[in-house]
């Protein structure tokens, strides 16, 4: 349907503006204090931006209609998606205390961790899932793999939200401005 794929959309820019305003947070915090290698910064976001194109496979792709290449997307969504994490929580132990405070690396540390033990069993139970049932019900209890998958799943997907949300601080003090430039004036939003 198309909602799903609107939906995925606008979530895919958002991470990619979020990775984006963390990435230049970073390189900007690391001309001042040379706390984080910035190859580090730069692996990291890429790695980010790739989970994102695996979103917009799973956004380009229903599941009910093309089942692996769906799951192709969602496998490099959710691996690459947990290793911007862990590496954006060593980013943030490294720019401790210039870019953020101990506690704030620990919870992060503490979400990465348990999306990556959660994305594991997510993919090793999804290989056992039956595929030949696509269109399966809640109320269906005889594929205890698909479950299984589906709760790592949901534990991931909520361990990038509860992620992307410890950025709120660092972002406050973040500032854009974006420059037009027509034949003869400058825009400035």
């Amino acid at each position: 349907p198309i909602h799903s794929c609107l939906y995925f959309s606008i979530h895919t820019f958002s991470g990619v503006a979020t990775m984006y305003t963390r990435y230049k947070f970073v390189e900007k915090l690391n001309e001042a204090t040379h706390t984080v290698n910035p190859r580090l910064n730069h692996i990291t976001f890429y790695v980010g931006l790739i989970g994102c194109m695996g979103m917009c496979v799973v956004a380009s792709f229903q599941e009910t209609v093309i089942t692996s290449v769906h799951d192709i997307g969602a496998l490099i969504a959710f691996l690459f998606g947990v290793i911007y994490i862990l590496l954006q929580s060593i980013v943030s132990y490294m720019s401790v205390p210039h870019g953020s405070s101990l506690p704030l690396c620990r919870v992060r540390m503490v979400i990465s961790i348990i999306s990556v033990v959660a994305v594991f069993p997510m993919i090793i139970c999804a290989i056992y899932v039956n595929h030949s049932d696509p269109h399966w019900e809640s109320y269906k209890e005889e594929d205890p793999y698909r479950m299984a998958s589906a709760v790592c799943e949901w534990i991931v997907a909520f361990g990038f939200i509860f992620y992307f949300l410890t950025y709120i601080k660092e972002f406050q003090v973040c500032g854009f401005f974006l420059f037009l430039y027509t034949s003869h004036y400058y825009l400035y939003f």
